[in-house]
Order: C-alpha cells, then sequence, then structure tokens
C-alpha cells in the first residue's frame, strides 16, 4: 500500500472532499486523523473507514486557530511518532451569484481571508514537525477557477490564485528540507454540489441556473468530456502524498479532466 505506517491529517475531513480524502489516504494504508469543527460531521466519516478496515481518528479542531492547531499536531505526534501528510480541505465560504460592481467587500474578501489563513496555519504546523524529520508532504486542493476567468464567481477565484502562490513558496522553501508541497487541481465536482439552484455563470439569468444545466456548462471546456469525481481526487490524493510521486513538488496534480492543459 502506497501509505502504509504513515501519519495523515486531512483538515475538513467531514466534508465531501475531505471525506473522500481521508478515505483514499485509509485505502493506502495510512492512520488518518479526520479534522475539523463539527464531530458530528466528522464521526460519519471515521466510522466508514474503520468499517472497511482502515484506521481513523475524529480531531475537532478550528484550522484558523492557531493554538489549536498546534496542539493537535502536538498531538498527533504524540501518539504516532510523527506527522507524515497534512491536507487541507477547509471549505471557505465563498460568495457566488453577483458581478464584482456589486458585490459587498466583505462577501469578495472572505473566503480569501480564510483558505490563506487557513492553509497557512495548517502548513506551517505540519512543516515545524516535517522539517526536524526531513521527510513530509503537505497538499491543498483548488479548481479550474484559479487560472480560467469565470465571471460571477466572487473572491473564488483570487481565493485559488493566492493558495496556488502560497504553495509554490513553501515548496521552495521547504523542499531543501525534505517537504514536499504540492495541490490537487479539479473541475467543478458534482458529487459536492448540495443545492438543485445555482447562481449564473453564464449571463446574467436572474432564476440562476438548475444543477443539469451547470453540469452542462462546466463540461464544456474539459477535453475529455467528463467531470472530476471524488474518487479522483481520492486517489490522487494518495498518490501525490506517497514516494510514487517522490519527485514531485511545487506543481499541481492536474485533475481538471483538459479544462485547463498546462
Amino acid at each position: 500500500m502506497l501509505l502504509e505506517n504513515r501519519t495523515a491529517v486531512v483538515y475538513g475531513g467531514g466534508g465531501r472532499v475531505g471525506g473522500a480524502v481521508a478515505r483514499g489516504f485509509a485505502r493506502e494504508g495510512a492512520r488518518v486523523y479526520v479534522a475539523g469543527r463539527s464531530v458530528e460531521t466528522l464521526e460519519p466519516v471515521v466510522e466508514e473507514i474503520t468499517k472497511a478496515g482502515g484506521s481513523a481518528s475524529a480531531a475537532v479542531v478550528d484550522a484558523l486557530d492557531e493554538d489549536a492547531v498546534e496542539q493537535l499536531v502536538a498531538s498527533m505526534v504524540g501518539e504516532t511518532g510523527s506527522l507524515d501528510v497534512s491536507f487541507d480541505a477547509v471549505s471557505h465560504g465563498d460568495v457566488h451569484g453577483a458581478p464584482l460592481l456589486e458585490m459587498p467587500l466583505d462577501d469578495f474578501a472572505g473566503s480569501i481571508s480564510t483558505a490563506v489563513r487557513a492553509q497557512f496555519v495548517t502548513t506551517r504546523e505540519a512543516a515545524r514537525h516535517m522539517a526536524e524529520r526531513g521527510s513530509g508532504v503537505i497538499l491543498s486542493i483548488t479548481a479550474t477557477t484559479a487560472r480560467m476567468a469565470i465571471p460571477n464567481v466572487g473572491g473564488t477565484w483570487v481565493t485559488f490564485d493566492a493558495m496556488e502562490s502560497q504553495c509554490r513558496q513553501w515548496a521552495k522553501e521547504l523542499g531543501p528540507l525534505g517537504v514536499r508541497v504540492l495541490w490537487l487541481r479539479t473541475t467543478g465536482l458534482p458529487e459536492a454540489l448540495h443545492a438543485d439552484r445555482f447562481p449564473d455563470y453564464v449571463g446574467r439569468r436572474p432564476e440562476g441556473l438548475s444543477k443539469d444545466e451547470l453540469m452542462a456548462w462546466l463540461l464544456q471546456p474539459t477535453a475529455l468530456n467528463r467531470l472530476t469525481t471524488l474518487a479522483d481526487v481520492g486517489i490522487a490524493a494518495a498518490f501525490a502524498a506517497s514516494d510514487a510521486a517522490a519527485a514531485m513538488t511545487g506543481c499541481c496534480v492536474n485533475l481538471t479532466c483538459g479544462s485547463v492543459l498546462e
């Protein structure tokens, strides 16, 4: 197994994306700490992993709280002896559906502030322990919005761009210390969408888009005529965290189905 005898933490692990990553890590043999603010969302993921024969624990923590993250990482290292993989899947509270001309500053900047802070806090604490051992992998997740011009997405474009830039800087600084930094870039994830109707991204339609209309629009720029699945995310995360990707750092794992061609 790719991650046998490794310890991993997934922040935002109770969400659909974080849960997929946690399950992917566990399938490959990692001991997984499923971290998030609500034990009610964490426990189903932990239960599913353990029923499948994996190893997982719930860890209640606010990824924006520096002291809480420090305590969590110290606890994990105390229990297992190491922290090998850290994955940031924290939700950002993005606000969509209005052009920037009409958007309040707080709606635009809120997701940027949340994402950059959570990424920095969790990465720094993991890196401090990994650097001491001379090994480790730190991962985040972004989307095509980091590289494609999409209207009416508020701060999401800037958020993902900032996250990718932060990954590059961490990779440059941590590489000599034996720590790799990568991010997964996906299309929209149909399985992670909760609503029946969505803001209009295509032409100022007040009624918005149905889920089918949104999926059709997201498919248009893909080369493979498909969208990223949660299974894709879990598999790719496990690969990126493993020694099979030992030569990779400071770059994205491109899961955009050809929406973004590198």
